[in-house]
């Protein structure tokens, strides 16, 4: 008896090692060495630009067209945002929703991806495509801080929600950054595609959203704060007022999520 009782405590004590040693490991682990992909794409998606037309969109016809199938939108120095402006899909929503599409653009200037956002129609707009909300900024860089995929608050008052590499909440206390090593730097300019064809996937489901690009989770974070969350609203593409720009879209495609 005594023999199975102490057999019994060795084969407990070194279970509890094993668990100690892999919980160890576990916590020593980032996110680098344990890559967050993006999901598969989900069945159903709905196809929002036709590659021949703007049908369904709303922008300024001097700034956006069709070229070679792809949505381009182009300030010149005859051609000048007057403020930010935005092509508007004015057939659905962003509440909660799986968006992808693809994108490329220049360096002179950058352009981003509106989502929960609002149409502004009232005096203070500077043109008949202003939109407020959301942004998941688009940059042709690749250096810290200013690079495609962080969270902005265009046209409100907090800037720069999340940045590339961070997992945070924000709440009625501010900003309380939870991680910032979901990909640094170096990985970043080794993931993103400078020139080229660059693929996002943005997925927002309740109060809670994530940014992927080209495959890799590079940002999420929780919004409960409680007069500016946003949980619905419009999607729309951005050219930034400035200097001459331009910046593509395709495969640009949306999936409610019920």
């Amino acid at each position: 008896m005594c023999n199975a009782v102490t057999s019994e405590m060795t084969m407990i004590r070194k279970l509890l090692l094993l668990v100690s040693c892999v919980a160890g490991v576990l916590s020593n682990l980032t996110a680098a060495d344990i890559p967050v992909t993006a999901p598969a794409e989900t069945a159903g998606m709905q196809s929002l630009f036709n590659g021949k037309d703007l049908t369904g969109w709303n922008g300024d016809p001097r700034l956006w067209s069709v070229k070679d199938g792809v949505l381009r939108g182009e300030t010149t120095e005859a051609n000048v945002a007057n403020g930010n402006t935005f092509i508007i899909w004015k057939e659905g929503r962003t509440k909660d929703f799986e968006l992808r599409l693809s994108f490329r653009s220049n360096a002179t200037n950058n352009s981003g991806i509106q989502y929960r956002s609002k149409h502004i129609t009232d005096a203070s707009a500077k043109n008949a495509w202003v939109v407020r909300g959301y942004q998941h900024e688009i940059r042709n860089e690749i250096h810290f801080p200013n690079v495609s995929g962080f969270v902005y608050d265009e046209g409100g008052k907090r800037g720069r929600i999340c940045l590339v590499g961070e997992e945070i909440v924000w709440d009625k206390e501010g900003k309380h950054v939870k991680k910032s090593d979901l990909i640094d730097e170096a990985a970043f300019q080794k993931l993103f595609k400078l020139d080229d064809w660059n693929d996002v996937v943005i997925i927002g489901e309740g109060h809670r959203v994530r940014h992927y690009l080209n495959g890799r989770l590079i940002m999420a974070f929780e919004d409960h704060e409680p007069d500016l969350a946003l949980t619905d609203g419009i999607l729309a593409l951005q050219l930034h007022a400035g200097k001459p720009m331009w910046v593509e879209f395709k495969n640009i495609r949306i999936l409610e999520i019920k």
